[in-house]
């Protein structure tokens, strides 16, 4: 018993701390429904100012200095986006890996769009954060780094194999989003010319209703590798 004991305390110390991270927190497992909330309440608050953006300039006048309804949906955007990134770090102790990259690029982007009040940034945002997050999978899987169980380690526990064989399915994926963004928001400043309203609706509606559907599709569709490398945890009997 002691010399298993001793064992485990060896490998526990040549653990290296990226090791470490790959192991869910408690608040990982505690509040899933908290995490899904806070990576889609600001795509949803997005979609509300796109649409009401007119109305909301009506109540709060102070909107206005923001541009059109793209523009204010943009601002309440990055808003949202930093209260989501603070909630994270109060309620979950942590921020969250792509969840703080994607609202670096908001910030930035946001900020630029609003202020050469060129809309140009603000639609490219998506194009670059799945361009970023394709090119860090495929890139780190490249140096042997399978990075997306830094991502999904609070969802499930893979074998190497599984999580280097869905880096890469996620890694392609990351980038056919990107080349999606790109075609639907060209295609509709083409198509509705020069109706920008129209075409910032349409992007605005694939971005929220569109890209999170597929996500999801694409996720369940991984479900079968996923069950085939799950690592089995021992049973916790209080020991």
């Amino acid at each position: 018993m002691n010399d298993n004991n001793k064992l485990d305390d060896r490998e526990s110390a040549a653990m290296t701390t990226s090791d470490r991270d790959l192991a869910p927190s408690a608040a990982d497992k505690h509040h899933p429904l908290l995490k899904l909330v806070l990576e889609l309440g600001p795509l949803l608050v997005f979609f509300f100012g796109n649409l009401r953006g007119e109305w909301l300039v009506q109540h709060f006048p102070q909107l206005a200095t923001l541009g059109g309804p793209l523009f204010v949906a943009t601002g309440l955007f990055m808003a949202a986006t930093v209260l989501s990134l603070i909630v994270s770090k109060v309620m979950l102790g942590h921020l969250p890996l792509m969840p703080f990259v994607s609202g670096i690029v908001v910030l930035v982007f946001g900020a630029l769009g609003i202020y050469l009040q060129n809309e140009t940034f603000i639609k490219m945002k998506p194009t670059i954060v799945n361009a970023l997050f394709g090119v860090a999978l495929l890139g780190g899987l490249a140096f042997g780094k399978s990075l997306l169980g830094y991502v999904f380690n609070a969802a499930f526990q893979l074998d190497a194999e599984g999580w280097r064989k869905l880096t890469l399915r996620w890694g392609i994926f990351f980038f056919v989003l990107a080349v999606l963004n790109e075609v639907v928001w060209r295609g509709s400043n083409w198509y509705y010319l020069p109706d920008v309203k129209a075409a910032d609706s349409l992007w605005v509606n694939f971005k929220v209703w569109g890209t999170m559907p597929i996500t999801i599709l694409f996720t369940l569709s991984q479900m079968p590798l996923i069950m085939k490398h799950t690592i089995e945890q021992p049973a916790d009997n209080g020991k």
